[in-house]
């Protein structure tokens, strides 16, 4: 029987719009009254037939225009509604909302006009801008791509048009087939490996003892962050053809968010807007002006008026900033997964390794503060601060010419107090254990990167071929060579050519080196000259402590040049690097990030070198001192040590420092949009406030730094540089920066929600060049530290006098008791009657004893004035200089075998790890085998169900 004589009519109607898709208007199914009768009368079984042949031709349909123009919803399957303890299919969502969903839509700025098709990506232009024509031709070959579009002009300024795009299921899927992104496929299984008995016996008494414990309270709680499938699922790179394969629910929300702008960003670089070869892509439009901006869109506010416990996050963004950027939740970890699913692998990952970081410095900080406070309990006994503060009879020779006075040593007890706080018994054993912190941070990073890529699918992820930079292409566009991997013919860089830019960049980079150098010269005039202004002076607090205000206010002139120099600096490193002509952004990028970490390097640190290994140690002795053009004599240290100028040097520059970078970072994204703001209020008058869309919201955002995260990098790297390279002079470094990193995770979380435009998701698998400066600052520290406690520090001249001068002196022991007479040992004798006349100082010394003085004394091992060889070097000097030189090798060879068997020992990919990704690869074979097998066994059933079975088919 037909289905027409039974009383079933059916009907399609298919609408095509202009942009190309396909629009299913209407799929109807009448039924008449049946005529009075027996039932039987009518074959039931060919009507469920007939309605189960239509309802496959209607899913068939709908499977392949289900893309074009179903209702997009927004990505918030993820989300749990109401308290966030249960979740719910997309589909009965829609189903209990009806059409509530498309009108709210509508309202938030996330959709088209519709309130259906979800806007992936936004260009912003100015219609006064020349560049019509190129637009026009970008635009109509967008469209040609599949991609829909959408205009819209600003509610502020009508000359300010959006662009809103959206890709449809089937861009999406041929896009991302050729991007080979990775999505889930089928669950992962896990299993538990094998324990010994032994080990179970340990985990069973943790166990317990954690039940005493508050339950991770650093951990956020389940209910709060939605289950990312992606990291329960194996994935694949995704394929059209096996898309049976994959776990797809909903087609609207199987790409997420990040990973649907990610793709459009593809295709927009990849579009032309001129004929000819090199006229492509979105970047070189944004270069010439033809759009003013282009920036994925936030999905929605991150601010709510309900309450995320009560009534769910609203969006991703509103759950970063409840469980990421708030303040509230600073001793909580991470939700990394969140992260990298809202802003991509790259960001994901700077913010992981950011993480491991801060959490590293932990034991550091907390070994730092032991050396510290063993300092302060064992100030009382220490017997070298005791003789400084017992030598009333000790008469110190002026450390400037003519206006600085005779002191008593014990003048100086706090400063001898106040260095025995950092140069104690602790400091070795302090720099030993920050050389290997060094290794095993970057070690352990490893293995944590290894988990990371697995967890985030970055392992067998390789970056694609690089487009070649525009300004590339334009300088040697005359010259061509065929690419050996893509086979297609791109300009070519001659090697004299290259290799003469790179002898003029080096050039440059050696010219502002000495720039650098010559700013330190200019400071250490200046300490040289105010020593003897600040000793004149007529306030007492500064006239008697002339050297520490010397040093303190040299310290921030140096910031002030610092900060100056950083400008010229970038301006510079933009210029060299642009000179050498990079081939690819990568290049390009690499290139300049290790000019700026160099300029930016010497530029913070030569100071504190020159105070660490300079300072004091050429200055010659009284009566015969060294001078800067034959004028100016060189700065001496204070008589308790240069110890306490370094130490100045490293905590003013490193909290000065790290407070005026958080308030750049935060400070200038709030007062650059609160500008943005007032003159949006001032340009609408006193009309009532208005509901901008979402894509007016995220344009009036500041837009992430032009060099991506080169600057979050660069001031975590320089910081990890005071941390680890001088840290022998200054053990509370660790611990400033861990106080610093706590807000720096927050402040640039706060920041990235907040106050910036949502970058486009980039993928990585590691942090790139930094990885390499870290290990060279690693290097670099432990023969900064063996120079610091060997030259810079008292350690080895005690060591000395312990065991070859002092009352123990050849029975082997070094307590307290066997430095008595030490300070008296490490003093020479000069004769006042044989100072310079421009040395000689106004006072005579009367003010002591009632007599002009005869003699006095200064740091350093010489002969008296009445020896044989006046002011010669004593046995004693050879001897201190020897044991430094001795401590060097050893302490340098030491340290380098320790790090060498830590970096042995510590494999970088986890055991663990390792069977998983095994077991991995051996689950997805056979989960395909399965997964075709079934699906050829329900073909076969189908038709066999159909009556069109074949001989001999298989299986």
């Amino acid at each position: 029987m037909e289905a027409s004589s039974s009383g079933i009519t059916s009907g399609k109607t298919k609408v095509f719009h202009p942009e190309g898709g396909v629009d299913l208007q209407g799929y109807q199914l009448d039924m008449q009254i049946l005529p009075d009768g027996p039932k039987s009368d009518v074959d039931f079984s060919e009507i469920l037939n007939a309605i189960q042949e239509m309802a496959k031709d209607v899913n068939i349909l709908f499977d392949e225009l289900e893309a074009v123009n179903s209702p997009c919803k927004d990505d918030d399957s993820l989300l749990h509604p109401g308290n966030l303890t249960s979740t719910s299919d997309d589909a009965s969502r829609l189903e209990a909302g009806g059409e509530t969903v498309p009108e709210k839509n509508k309202s938030n700025g996330l959709y088209f006009r519709d309130g259906k098709c979800r806007i992936d990506y936004i260009l912003v232009y100015r219609k006064s801008n020349p560049q019509t024509e190129k637009r026009e031709v970008f635009e109509r070959n967008i469209r040609a791509e599949g991609l829909q579009m959408e205009k819209e002009s600003s509610l502020i300024n009508s000359d300010i048009i959006f662009v809103k795009l959206h890709a449809p299921w089937e861009v999406l899927g041929r896009y991302a087939e050729q991007m080979n992104v990775r999505m889930p496929f089928r669950r992962k299984i896990y299993y538990l490996p094998r324990r010994y008995k032994f080990m179970s016996r340990i985990d069973k008494q943790i166990s317990r003892f954690r039940r005493w414990l508050p339950k991770k309270p650093m951990r956020l709680d389940k209910e709060t962050l939605p289950d990312l499938e992606e990291n329960d699922c194996y994935t694949a790179p995704f394929s059209q053809q096996r898309i049976h394969h994959f776990i797809i629910h909903n087609k609207d929300t199987f790409f997420n968010n990040a990973t649907r702008s990610r793709i459009v960003h593809h295709i927009l670089q990849r579009i032309k807007y001129e004929e000819g070869k090199n006229k492509i892509g979105l970047n070189r439009l944004l270069t010439n002006g033809s759009y003013e901006a282009a920036f994925p869109l936030h999905e929605g506010s991150y601010r709510s008026k309900n309450s995320i416990r009560t009534h769910g996050a609203e969006n991703h963004r509103h759950l970063l900033y409840e469980c990421w950027a708030s303040w509230g939740v600073w001793y909580k970890y991470q939700p990394l997964d969140l992260v990298r699913r809202y802003f991509g692998e790259k960001i994901g990952l700077y913010f992981a390794w950011l993480g491991w970081y801060t959490g590293m410095l932990f034991p550091a900080a907390f070994i730092g503060l032991f050396v510290f406070l063993y300092g302060v309990i064992t100030l009382d006994h220490c017997q070298v601060s005791k003789e400084v503060c017992q030598a009333t009879d000790i008469i110190m020779c002026p450390v400037c010419d003519k206006y600085c006075p005779f002191m008593r040593l014990s003048d100086s007890c706090v400063y001898a107090k106040v260095t025995h706080l950092f140069d104690n018994g602790a400091t070795v054993f302090f720099a030993v254990f920050m050389a290997v912190w060094a290794t095993v941070f970057l070690e352990f990073w490893k293995r944590r990167r290894a988990v990371i890529a697995y967890d985030w699918d970055l392992i067998d992820w390789e970056e694609e071929e690089e487009e070649i930079r525009p300004q590339f292409e334009a300088k040697y566009s005359k010259k061509e060579r065929m690419n050996p991997i893509s086979g297609k013919p791109e300009p070519y860089q001659a090697f004299a050519d290259k290799c003469s830019r790179l002898i003029v960049s080096a050039s440059g980079i050696f010219f502002m080196i000495c720039v650098v150098i010559a700013a330190v010269f200019g400071i250490v005039i200046y300490r040289v000259v105010t020593v003897s202004t600040f000793a004149a002076f007529k306030w007492a607090l500064i006239r008697n402590n002339s050297q520490v205000a010397t040093t303190g206010t040299a310290v921030c002139i140096n910031f002030c040049i610092i900060m100056l120099l950083n400008v010229l600096y970038e301006k510079v490193a933009l210029l060299l690097t642009n000179l050498e002509q990079p081939r690819t952004e990568s290049e390009w990028e690499n290139s300049f990030t290790l000019k700026m970490f160099l300029f930016q390097f010497v530029n913070l640190n030569s100071s504190t070198f020159y105070i660490a290994f300079f300072l004091g140690r050429f200055t010659g002795h009284p009566g015969a001192y060294l001078r800067l053009i034959n004028r100016w004599r060189l700065e001496e240290c204070h008589p308790s040590g240069c110890l306490i100028d370094l130490c100045m040097q490293m905590g003013i520059i490193m909290v000065l420092k790290q407070t005026w970078n958080n308030f750049m970072e935060l400070g200038y994204p709030l007062i650059q949009n609160w500008w943005t703001r007032r003159k949006v209020r001032q340009e609408r008058g006193p009309e009532r406030k208005i509901s901008f869309p979402q894509w007016e919201k995220d344009y009036n955002l500041q837009p992430m730094n032009a060099y991506g995260l080169f600057d979050e990098y660069l001031e975590m790297i320089l910081q990890f540089g005071f941390t680890t390279i001088f840290v022998a002079a200054f053990p509370l470094a660790p611990l400033l920066a861990l106080l610093n990193n706590i807000i720096e995770i927050r402040l640039d979380a706060y920041k990235f929600v907040t106050q910036w435009r949502r970058p486009l998701a980039s993928r990585a698998k590691d942090i790139g060049i930094w990885y390499g400066i870290l290990e060279g600052i690693g290097i670099l520290s432990v023969i900064t530290n063996a120079f610091v406690i060997a030259i810079t520090s008292d350690f080895i001249p005690r060591l000395v006098y312990a065991y070859k001068y002092g009352p123990c002196a050849g029975q082997g022991e070094a307590g307290q008791k066997c430095m008595v007479g030490y300070v008296n040992a490490s003093l020479s004798v000069f004769q006042i009657s044989d100072f310079e006349n421009r040395s000689e100082p106004e006072s005579d010394g009367s003010e002591f004893s009632g007599t002009p003085l005869k003699y006095c004394r200064y740091r350093d091992y010489r002969d008296p004035p009445h020896s044989l060889v006046p002011y010669g070097y004593t046995l004693q000097f050879w001897h201190v200089l020897a044991a430094r030189l001795a401590f060097i090798i050893v302490f340098e060879h030491l340290v380098f075998c320790i790090k060498h068997l830590i970096s042995y020992l510590i494999p970088d990919l986890p055991k663990d790890l390792r069977d998983r990704m095994r077991r991995e690869k051996y689950l997805i074979q056979e989960m395909m085998y399965e997964a075709e097998l079934e699906r050829l066994q329900k073909e076969r059933k189908e038709r066999k169900k159909n009556g069109k079975t074949h001989h001999n088919e298989w299986p």
